[in-house]
């Protein structure tokens, strides 16, 4: 299906679900919701045969020797896009993730709300995902979990430079940094799982930093509004698998 642009409302508040069109077959309600996914399309049938799915309750962590988390933020050209599923941030250069001896490059940054995994069974009002890829293909996310508290500036940023268009990016300025968004202890939980959208690919290296960022509750609402729907799809079970942390 091909996707059309979709003028947004400047102020953004209040704008139905129906507003929103599907970027491709998928979706998060309805006969689209991920209950069906696999039968949408052959290519997505990890969405339902897939044993190690994402996203996860994480609780019962076990401690574990793991290594600093090594981040380093120096893209200087990025931009926001709309695209029909989620509000995302598409990083052109330059930011890496050091994991298990590899280099992981940033592809791009996008938020669920509300979040996808939870943590003791608590789920976040906004995640955050870092989406990376190694020259061996493979990836790796690292999730941010946000709290209502204090205004983020981050947040206010982005939210004045919102799109007005399905799949018409704004390019973000230089002064930008993805760091951002991150909090200050870089701690986090490791597991092993897929990714939360169609194909549902598994393999991949999740990273979740255990402490949350604040955002105010009028943050909440103006993202809320300006991603017009709820983009989190349900934890699935661990099958077995360990989540570890530090």
């Amino acid at each position: 299906m091909k996707t059309q642009h979709l003028l947004l409302p400047f102020a953004l508040l209040g704008m139905p679900t129906a507003a929103i069109p599907a970027a491709s077959c998928w979706g998060y309600s309805g006969e689209s919701a991920p209950e069906n996914w696999s039968k949408l399309d052959p290519a997505f049938a990890a969405c339902e045969k897939g044993v190690y799915q994402s996203p996860i309750n994480i609780r019962n962590a076990i401690k574990g020797k793991l290594p600093p988390l090594s981040l380093s933020f120096t893209a200087k050209k990025n931009a926001l896009v709309h695209n029909g599923h989620t509000l995302q941030i598409n990083v052109a250069d330059g930011d890496k993730l050091r994991l298990d001896n590899q280099d992981f490059t940033l592809q791009q940054c996008h938020f669920h709300m509300p979040s996808e995994n939870l943590i003791d069974g608590k789920s976040y009002p906004l995640e955050a995902h870092f989406v990376y890829r190694n020259d061996q293909n493979q990836l790796a996310v690292v999730g941010v979990m946000f709290v209502k508290g204090e205004a983020n500036t981050a947040i206010a940023y982005l939210l004045r430079n919102l799109p007005r268009q399905i799949n018409v990016a704004v390019p973000l300025t230089a002064a930008f940094s993805l760091a951002s968004l991150l909090p200050k202890n870089k701690s986090y939980y490791r597991f092993s799982g897929s990714l939360t959208t169609p194909p549902c690919t598994e393999g991949v290296r999740w990273l979740i930093l255990r402490q949350p960022v604040e955002l105010s509750a009028a943050q909440i609402n103006a993202f809320s509004a300006a991603l017009g729907i709820r983009n989190n799809r349900p934890v699935h079970p661990l099958h077995g698998r360990m989540v570890v942390t530090e």
